[in-house]
């Protein structure tokens, strides 16, 4: 029996216990895995320095070992998050909506756990401990699969809340943490059918297409994010400046933070120098059109399709002056992975056009595309941000994690 068949056998026996636990079970659990990721919190950053030592013996970028790194701050917020949860309505069981047929039927459709759930993922081991709670709330089994660079992190994480679970009254193996980091053991479990009812893969644009051309299972596209902001002709230059920065800069290695910036004609000989003044501070690298060379000089370099259609996930940027809405509108949907994409304006009429034109999972006005995150939007921890249309769109949280029933009550009706 291969490794990750054994995984699928052990997550299918487990199912039926945590799809009929109580809320009460379950937030048991889930204050459990909080307890014991405070409790172990020097063991897991221990454990975390060992992925930080390979990563640096591998050239890993700042921004990507910021993505991996664990400190006592993100434990301690992780452990919040579990918390959020336990406050949370419990989504399993709830009465979505009900009618009785003229033959008298009454019918119910309730909400009820997915299964057992697949999620491969890269570099951020708070992944791990975001996933597992979610699933386990929802009533779901997890599998998960990270990546090489964060091995030790995973491990350890997986076993801590493997022990919390266990000793709130749960099965184990409704968490199992994949300790293989080879390519057929992830191609495997692309292909466990008939154990893993869905799988989601969490990272680059890269790894996301692997799984969905490879995969022969259910697959939910999340994550990769290639953001924009469109600074308006009216636009608010503070405004823009600030909310330009704050998606670029504020966490750049995430999916949220945008990595094109078009602009205006009409407002790009302010607010070009604006923004490379504030990017200064970061050391922001941008390439740029003609017209934005001839406003910033000769140190920007020169953009192309391949600088726009690329996820940076670093401090570098490209961007593009416009002649209208419709150019930026035309440039978003070529270049756009439909994740999070903003406009800045004044003007009521060209917010509503980028709402109703742009094809995204979360269109934002005059606000930063950071925000596009299950905790910003008051769904608590997330299991990645949807970016297809099927199933669910945008950040992942709880009542995503769900499937319907349909329960039928009659009194002896036939057809």
């Amino acid at each position: 029996m291969s490794y990750t068949l054994e995984l699928g056998i052990r997550a299918k026996a487990a199912e039926a216990a945590i799809a009929a636990a109580s809320t009460m079970q379950k937030n048991n659990a889930l204050a459990a895995v909080s307890k014991a990721l405070k409790d172990n919190a020097r063991l897991i950053i221990t454990e975390n320095e060992k992925d930080l030592r390979a990563a640096d013996e591998n050239g890993m970028s700042a921004a990507m070992k910021d993505r991996l790194k664990l400190d006592e701050k993100r434990i301690a917020d992780m452990a919040k998050g579990v918390d959020e949860l336990i406050a949370m309505t419990d989504p399993i069981g709830q009465i979505i909506d009900g009618w009785t047929r003229p033959n008298g039927l009454r019918i119910t459709r309730t909400r009820v756990p997915l299964g057992v759930i697949g999620i491969i993922f890269e570099s951020r081991p708070n992944v791990t401990v975001d996933a597992a709670a979610l699933c386990l709330k929802a009533g779901n089994v997890v599998i998960l699969k990270g990546g090489k660079e964060a091995i030790n992190s995973n491990v350890c994480l997986g076993k801590i809340m493997r022990e919390a679970v266990e000793t709130a009254g749960l099965p184990a193996d409704i968490i199992q943490v994949v300790d293989k980091t080879d390519r057929e053991t992830t191609n495997e479990l692309m292909k466990l059918n008939g154990y893993l009812d869905l799988l989601i893969p969490r990272g680059s644009a890269r790894l996301i297409q692997a799984v969905v051309q490879t995969a022969t299972v259910p697959v939910i596209e999340t994550g990769a994010g290639n953001c924009h902001v469109y600074v308006d002709s009216s636009a608010d230059i503070a405004m823009a400046v600030d909310i330009t920065d704050n998606a670029k800069t504020q966490r750049p290695s995430v999916c949220n933070a945008i990595e094109s910036l078009l602009v205006h004609k009409d407002i790009a000989d302010e607010f070009l120098p604006a923004i490379a003044e504030r990017f200064k501070s970061h050391d922001v690298k941008i390439y740029g059109c003609d017209r934005t060379i001839a406003i910033l000089g000769n140190d920007i370099e020169k953009a192309t399709d391949v600088e726009y259609a690329k996820e940076f996930n670093d401090y570098i940027i490209a961007v593009k002056v416009v002649e209208s809405i419709d150019e930026a509108i035309a440039h978003i949907r070529k270049f756009s992975t439909k994740h999070s994409e903003c406009i800045v304006t004044k003007s009521l009429e060209n917010a509503e056009r980028f709402r109703k034109e742009v094809d995204a999972a979360a269109v934002y006005v005059n606000a930063s595309t950071r925000f596009t995150d299950g905790g910003e939007f008051g769904f608590g921890a997330e299991i990645g941000i949807s970016t297809q249309k099927l199933h669910a769109r945008g950040p992942m949280g709880l009542t995503e994690l769900t499937t319907v029933k349909y329960l039928i009550d009659g009194n002896g009706q036939i057809r």
